[in-house]
């Protein structure tokens, strides 16, 4: 029996982008096959007749529907998509008993449930789906699109691959056997402490307060998510992040694997200021080597983009939407 959980859903407005008088907007919820119940918005444009084509969306990891992904999600709505942004497992308001944990297979699985959703939904034509990924989501899009052959077309922006960033650490910089060991040991330990203690140790979020010597990159993720540009109460990455052991899993477990056996049509997106530019460049170099269908694979480089600039504009209207727009009528028609 496939049943849905009552979750509690704010009936207010809470996003940090203001609401569109171009679209119709209402709480939705759905089931994955794990039996969790996961919590969506749903962006319908006006004045339309007969089925439309729909888009999901979701991320960044650690994000919220009310942040980048619901941004994503009402801009092409009113483009005259259906569009869906939801919380993944154990995230936001969506269901899973134990908070804050991440999973290569049920964060993927997230995705293939919003598409059952789509494609049973009586404005959307189900032959006409495809879905977008912000950042650690993106990996987790191109994932899905190697699996779910019902997807015809999918956007990665401003790409993470979090296998990778797991396995390797940053810029590659613990790639090594002793340094994978380590990182599994300290994981293993932490498991143990967690069960003495009774509860799951947080990892923190976004840095806060920023140090003065921080990357470059912390300071474009604390501009964004500990701001008002981007902060929300429910957000991981603006409060206390994931459980120290939430993403342990993706140490071992490379989810781009089988890339260049995707059939359908891929659209990387990053900005060449981006300090995670070389997951996008790379996953686009892996997905069209030896692949048949690689004249449908893009990558797109926005100059002078950084990271999050992806995410919401930036302030500079970095977002290519008018490409992304024409994107998707290609390939959803």
């Amino acid at each position: 029996m496939i049943r849905k959980e009552e979750l509690t859903l704010t009936k207010e407005w809470d996003k940090t982008f203001p609401k569109s008088d171009k679209t119709q907007h209402s709480k939705v919820t759905f089931v994955n096959r794990y039996g969790i119940t996961l919590a969506a918005d749903l962006y319908m444009p006006k004045n339309t007749e007969g089925r439309l084509p729909a888009i999901a969306v979701s991320g960044p990891f650690g994000a919220v529907k009310e942040q980048c992904s619901g941004l994503y999600a009402q801009t092409m709505a009113e483009r005259g998509f259906v569009t869906l942004a939801f919380d993944p497992s154990f995230t936001g308001e969506s269901g899973g008993n134990v908070r804050y944990m991440a999973s290569p297979d049920i964060n993927t699985e997230d995705f293939m449930a919003a598409v059952d959703f789509l494609s049973l939904h009586e404005k959307v034509d189900p032959e006409r789906i495809g879905i977008i990924g912000i950042c650690g989501w993106g990996g987790m899009a191109i994932n899905t699109a190697a699996l779910d052959t019902r997807i015809k077309a999918t956007v990665a922006s401003t790409m993470y691959d979090m296998t990778r960033v797991n396995a390797k650490g940053y810029f590659d910089s613990a790639d090594s056997e002793e340094d994978r060991y380590q990182a599994k040991a300290a994981m293993c330990a932490q498991r143990l402490e967690d069960l003495k203690n009774g509860e799951y140790k947080l990892g923190g979020g976004v840095v806060d307060p920023l140090p003065e010597d921080a990357p470059f990159f912390v300071k474009d993720y604390y501009d964004y998510y500990k701001t008002g540009r981007g902060y929300h109460p429910r957000s991981l990455n603006s409060n206390d992040g994931w459980n120290v052991i939430g993403c342990e899993s993706f140490i071992n477990q490379p989810i781009l694997k089988y890339s260049n056996e995707i059939r359908s049509a891929v659209l990387l997106i990053h900005g060449d200021k981006a300090h995670s530019c070389y997951f996008s460049r790379d996953a686009y170099a892996d997905m069209i080597r030896d692949s048949k269908y690689a004249g449908n694979k893009e990558l797109m480089i926005i100059p002078g983009a950084v990271h999050t600039d992806l995410y919401d504009g930036g302030g500079k209207d970095a977002i290519p939407f008018d490409k992304l727009e024409n994107f998707f009528r290609e390939y959803l028609k």
